[in-house]
């Protein structure tokens, strides 16, 4: 219907990576200044705790700055899964939850990684790896 929005598609990816890397760095980074009772929040031990917050603002800093972006999203997928699955089987929370905590919210940044994973993240990006050479 709009062909012409085409070429804004690799804007529209780099604004993708930088909203989903703001989220996953704020958060990442909320368990890594708080990680004992983040860890005693999520049921889990702070050394594990710790590694989640590293590994989320690792990767969104990965998928911001375009540095190993499917490599970067890959992780976070992993990392959303997770969450998912101890939402769903271990805390048995609904789609929406209560207070907004369903695991929507964790749903949605899934498939944002997996935009990105699929697309690289466009163009703009810093470094891609090149698997043909």
């Amino acid at each position: 219907m709009f062909p012409q929005l085409a070429r804004f598609t690799d804007f529209g990816l780099l604004l993708l990576r930088v909203m989903a890397g703001i989220v996953f760095i704020s958060s990442g980074w909320a368990d890594l200044k708080d990680s004992e009772a983040r860890s005693k929040s999520i049921g889990m031990s702070r050394g594990f705790t710790i590694f989640l917050g590293m590994a989320e603002v690792l990767g969104s800093l990965g998928i911001m700055f375009g540095v190993l972006t499917q490599l970067a999203a890959l992780g976070l997928i992993l990392l959303m899964l997770g969450a998912i699955h101890g939402k769903i089987l271990v805390w048995h929370t609904g789609f929406w939850g209560e207070k907004a905590s369903g695991w929507h919210y964790d749903l949605i940044f899934l498939v944002m990684c997996l935009v990105i994973l699929f697309t690289n993240g466009g163009r703009w990006v810093l470094w891609k790896w090149d698997s043909s050479k």
